[in-house]
């Protein structure tokens, strides 16, 4: 059986070539509406799911995206990998804009009104996350990478920063100072859903800038953003249509049990309407 892949697309990616038998679907949620209507369709034979992160039009801050609706309908919609395509800074010389980067890792820097879990009010579950990324998934944007021609760097770390203004240049030179390779604001609060929604997550990271700490390139603009941008997305939409056709083919999902010793709360202790409102996450173990 071929799996269901979703894709998030951040900055200037709304749509997927090539998607067959296309649908609109709007999913209602307990946690109110996601970002906007998904595409569903099929890619070489694999069933794909697509939600524009920011909706069309690009309306949505990252901090009000609502993450835990739209990491909720994509496992309403049977979906079991996520490509998520977002634009970053570089926090390193060799990391260019125009490159691409498949991270392995996050830091979290956001605000504390950001939600990042399912699991409040009346249950509490402890999911692991020393590894973040879903190797198997970033091992086929990674090789998709190759194929297309692109520069791609595999690894590195993803500060994922408040937003939506951009870094100060002390900012940009403290995350540099930790290790940091890329600086985005969106992803590491779908990585931490998905995985408790065990569905296996992986990041394409498109290089746009330097982020403000490089002497000679200027401050980061959004006129320089757009620019790269425009030019990322159509090696983007290369890269998936490559990629997400392996990852149906997939027989294994590295997150598919991660909440199979996370749940803590006795379930004669968990809220009835919490039951109701998880069960496509928690009902193969909470009955």
């Amino acid at each position: 059986m071929v799996a269901t892949i979703g894709v998030i697309g951040g900055s200037g990616l709304y749509q997927i070539e090539g998607i067959q038998d296309v649908k609109e679907v709007a999913v209602k949620t307990p946690f109110g509406d996601p970002s906007d209507k998904f595409i569903t369709g099929t890619l070489d034979g694999t069933p794909v799911v697509f939600l524009p992160r920011h909706g069309i039009g690009h309306r949505i801050s990252p901090t009000e995206i609502n993450n835990r609706a739209n990491i909720w309908a994509m496992k309403k919609l049977g979906v079991q990998a996520i490509i998520s395509v977002s634009a970053v800074g570089s926090l390193k010389l060799q990391i260019k804009p125009m490159d691409f980067v498949v991270p392995d890792q996050f830091i979290d820097r956001t605000a504390p009104r950001r939600h990042s879990t399912f699991f409040t009010d009346g249950i509490v579950a402890h999911v692991g996350l020393a590894e973040p990324i879903s190797e198997e998934i970033a091992e086929i944007i990674y090789k998709a990478c190759e194929k297309v021609g692109v520069t791609a760097h595999k690894n590195g770390t993803y500060l994922n920063m408040e937003g939506p203004q951009f870094s100060t240049k002390a900012e940009s030179n403290l995350y540099r100072s930790w290790g940091c390779d890329i600086i985005g604001m969106t992803n590491l609060p779908e990585a931490k859903l998905a995985r408790e929604a065990e569905i296996s997550y992986a990041t394409l990271a498109a290089v746009t800038d330097y982020d403000c700490w490089h002497h000679s390139h200027g401050s980061v603009t959004v006129e320089m953003i757009i620019e790269y941008l425009t030019k990322n997305v159509v090696s983007a939409r290369q890269i998936l249509k490559i990629a997400i056709p392996k990852a149906g083919k997939l027989k294994k999902f590295s997150a598919a049990d991660a909440l199979k010793c996370a749940i803590m709360t006795a379930p004669d202790r968990i809220p009835e309407q919490k039951k109701k409102d998880l069960e496509i996450i928690i009902g193969k173990y909470v009955k």
